[in-house]
């Protein structure tokens, strides 16, 4: 079953090309479909349940120069001279325009197939919901939750703004990168964004990352954190699949401080990217030649980069729920086990139904006790069994917590399973 539903993530049926092609020819307002691509592969990089996504390079009059969208404005001696100090502490990678662009293009008749199927579930929801013992789970409000989170998908244009949102929080922010959106060809239906160029994350967990296991651990553990405790806008779908490894030639420090150079355009660049991948390419599977040619990367000056793609789904906890949970952040980070319990009984969806709250709030501080022994070093604890334990305990004593919790939850056993890979001694708290 696990094998058959995870085929929905990137093996779906595909749509037509004909279908494609209309659906891009509306989204560029009628242009024909000739004079909108130099290149366009047919074949799709991958069909999941929602839409399909196509490599492709656009015709020089629609490809973008530069990263408009969170930096419009020429440099200034002040941001000259912060770029040069940020080149000294630290890396920063060069920005070289691409004209490649991924294409995601939602199937035909999505949206009427997910009402059906979400009036199927809310169907199965409430007579589940109207078996005594069973109304706590509020199964309903739980497929309503659900079908928003659906809905949101079935518009790009959520997807492309997303993408905008992280790109300016990220932009000063050592090298973790998102894909620029082209917003004015996105539609509901289209979204076109720049081609995230490199190697997925899964790749390095099977393979190994070598020399980079600490290097892509900590930033991988840096972005989700910033997102989580200071933007308050988290990547919901964080798996190894929409994280990409890319390497790149740190900036050189530049001396023009009084003159701006204009961005090199896409065919006088140099691809430094590609290079790199096809040195790696031929060792994939093959654990020893990897780490090797990696550690011979490392040698001449590359660094990893990590890409973030697939920004559909995200988390922004409301006010509530945001100080809710880093009230929750600190009991636990201060080993408070007995108060982080009290914090979601109070703060849960339904207190009043909640089964003997002194015990569970017991039972918490046992559970956090017994992590303090351990520390959160990743190689000593696993944190993904401890929130299966406190999962466990909450459907035990009925404490219903908020689905943005869940979300969150998820991301950190997600982010728990790509850390313990690279780095076992990635500590959570020391953060």
């Amino acid at each position: 079953m696990c094998d058959l539903m995870s085929s929905l993530h990137s093996n779906a049926p595909a749509h037509s090309l004909a279908d494609t092609k209309k659906t891009i020819v509306k989204a560029f307002g009628g242009r024909p479909f000739n004079d909108i691509f130099e290149e366009f592969q047919e074949k799709p990089l991958g069909v999941g349940a929602i839409a399909q996504v196509y490599k492709a390079k656009l015709k020089p009059d629609l490809a973008a120069l530069g990263d408009d969208d969170i930096d419009p404005d020429p440099p200034n001696l002040r941001k000259r001279v912060r770029k040069n100090v940020d080149v000294l502490v630290k890396s920063t990678p060069q920005r070289v325009p691409s004209s490649f662009v991924a294409i995601k293009v939602l199937h035909p008749k999505v949206e009427r197939i997910v009402r059906r199927d979400l009036r199927i579930m809310t169907f199965f929801a409430a007579t589940i919901n109207a078996i005594p013992t069973m109304e706590w789970l509020s199964l309903p409000d739980e497929v309503v939750q659900f079908g928003e989170m659906m809905r949101l998908q079935l518009d790009l244009r959520i997807e492309s703004a997303n993408l905008t949102m992280f790109r300016k929080k990220f932009k000063n922010r050592t090298t973790a990168w998102f894909p620029y959106p082209y917003t004015s060809y996105t539609t509901r239906q289209v979204l076109v964004e720049e081609f995230a160029q490199g190697i997925p994350l899964a790749a390095f967990l099977e393979d190994g990352g070598g020399v980079f296991d600490q290097e892509i651990a900590n930033e991988g553990l840096d972005a989700f954190l910033r997102m989580l405790l200071i933007d308050n806008f988290v990547h919901a779908d964080l798996h190894p699949g929409n994280i990409m490894v890319r390497f790149y030639k740190p900036e050189q420090l530049s001396l023009a401080l009084g003159r701006h150079k204009e961005f090199d355009s896409p065919e006088d660049s140099t691809d430094v990217t590609e290079e790199v991948l096809q040195r790696l390419r031929p060792h994939r599977h093959h654990p020893d030649g990897w780490k090797q040619q990696l550690a011979s990367i490392d040698r001449e000056g590359y660094r990893p980069q990590l890409i973030f793609i697939d920004t559909g789904l995200v988390t922004a906890l409301n006010s509530t729920n945001r100080t809710n949970f880093l009230d929750l952040f600190k009991a636990i980070a201060e080993f408070d086990g007995y108060r982080a319990g009290q914090l979601m009984v109070e703060r849960c969806r339904q207190p009043e139904a909640v089964l003997d709250p002194d015990i569970f709030a017991l039972k918490m501080q046992h559970l956090v006790l017994g992590v303090k022994s351990r520390t959160f070093a990743l190689g000593n604890v696993k944190i993904g069994d401890v929130l299966n334990d406190v999962l466990s305990m909450v459907r035990h004593h009925h404490v219903r917590l908020e689905g943005d919790f869940v979300n969150v939850v998820i991301s950190i056993l997600l982010l728990e399973g790509i850390g313990r890979n690279l780095d076992p001694n990635l500590d959570l708290f020391k953060r």
